[in-house]
């Protein structure tokens, strides 16, 4: 047992190496301030998918005074993967590997949220928009200053009045509420949103 389990993190971290050293990975710096950078940064997903060069590279910075980040844009304009890409560079680099990216400093995080896709429970009674509301209320419950959230079109599943309302207030409770202030990446179509910069 001690064998086959030293051969497995063997072969876990020769993976890990072998990938950053094709792709073109770099260490990730960390940093015991509240600030995420990433220069260049890429969805490893789709950049394999998409073939060498096709991807274009992001920059995503959050700290104190950009706490909250604020996508809009049409349907297939690359808001999810945006997000994901975050999440991934993130999740990658507190697993102990080299991130897709030309630079990256973040924060350790104590935990990851992430509020993506449209889904229902219908076996147990629960529409879509049931759904988002109560991960949505998980994640609101639980975020601290030292979390991550990624939040993708979140009051979609009702009418735009309502959905807006409902965005807006997630919004303002993840920036007002001081034992809530989660770095946050938040998609939406509600262009109004935009008015709460």
């Amino acid at each position: 047992q001690d064998v086959a389990a030293a051969v497995a993190e063997i072969d876990v971290l020769l993976a890990l190496a072998e990938v950053a050293a094709r792709e073109g990975y770099v260490r990730p710096a960390f940093t015991d301030e509240r600030r995420l950078r990433i220069r260049a940064g890429r969805h490893p997903v789709v950049e394999r998918a998409l073939g060498p060069g096709r991807f274009v590279p992001n920059d995503c910075e959050l700290d104190e005074s950009r706490q909250i980040l604020l996508l809009t844009g049409p349907n297939m304009s690359g808001k999810s993967t945006y997000l994901r890409q975050v999440a991934l560079i993130a999740l990658m680099a507190q697993a102990g590997s080299f991130v897709p990216a030309a630079e990256a400093e973040l924060p350790l995080f104590h935990r990851i949220f992430s509020r993506i896709g449209a889904q229902d429970d219908l076996a147990a009674g629960q529409s879509t928009f049931m759904v988002e509301m109560l991960e949505t209320a998980q994640i609101l419950h639980q975020a601290t200053p030292s979390s991550l959230v990624i939040l993708d079109e979140v009051g979609r599943g009702t009418s735009t009045y309502d959905g807006l309302a409902i965005a807006q207030a997630v919004v303002e409770y993840l920036h007002d509420r001081a034992e809530a202030r989660a770095l946050t990446l938040f998609a939406t179509h509600y262009h109004e949103l935009t008015e709460l910069a």
